[in-house]
């Protein structure tokens, strides 16, 4: 995989978020919470995860699926994904 600078990153990955959500960009924060904040249901995050994994190319394993609750979460793990 190409190496990517990971704040070019975090804009890709909210604008996905803004695109599978229908928020837009300018109105998600990173510490927005997915389902409490932004009304995400599980559809719509598995939708998120798979788009995320096609990608970037990269395998979110199911355990950590649940610790993701906002973009600063899928921000950590993807970086942490990318670098190993």
């Amino acid at each position: 995989m190409a190496k990517k600078d990971f704040a070019e990153i975090r804009k890709e990955v909210k604008a996905l978020v803004s695109e599978i959500t229908e928020i837009p960009e300018g109105e998600l924060k990173d510490e927005s919470r997915f389902t409490e904040d932004l009304g995400v249901d599980s559809m719509m995050a598995l939708e998120i995860v798979a788009s995320i994994e096609k990608k970037y190319k990269v395998v979110i394993p199911e355990e950590k699926i649940p610790t993701v609750r906002s973009l600063q979460n899928v921000y950590e793990l993807l970086e942490e994904i990318m670098r190993k």
